[in-house]
């Protein structure tokens, strides 16, 4: 029986005590709001440049559509005119070539478009990801001066 009576109890526990040394710091709330609404901005600007990037890139691929319709038309037209077959031949095959260097340029063109569009959104949110990990590192010091 002297056991039972010199073991501490589970209701002999002091929650106050505990409480009394936790100490609290004040969330701040609009700090973290104004975190947020920044990184809201950030992704609305990358999307923006990402939208803005393909619009640029359709617009580029129906000039090129175009253009290659009247490069076509212009060697339909050219192909009904009476020339010799080594004249044809010689016409055929500058034809060819031109339409692979400008089938090559083209692509490239387009690629770098894309690349250029996705490096600036992701520069975007690269910056703005430094930008939050700064932030948090100046909430961090604030924390542990109080």
């Amino acid at each position: 029986m002297a056991d039972a009576q010199t073991r501490p109890s589970f209701f002999d526990f002091d929650v106050t005590k505990m409480i009394g040394d936790f100490r609290f710091r004040p969330f701040d709330v609009e700090a973290m709001m104004a975190c947020q609404r920044r990184n809201i901005e950030a992704l609305s600007q990358a999307n923006q440049l990402t939208v803005e990037a393909v619009q640029a890139v359709a617009r580029r691929q129906i000039e090129i559509a175009r253009q290659t319709l009247e490069d076509m038309s212009a060697l339909l037209r050219d192909m009904t005119q009476p020339v010799s077959t080594e004249d044809r031949i010689a016409k055929n095959t500058e034809y060819a070539k031109q339409m692979l260097e400008k089938s090559v340029s083209n692509g490239r063109e387009i690629a770098l478009l894309a690349t250029k569009a996705g490096t600036e959104a992701a520069d975007v949110l690269r910056k703005r990801a430094c930008e939050g990990l700064d932030e948090l590192r100046e909430f961090a010091k604030h924390q542990g001066a109080h």
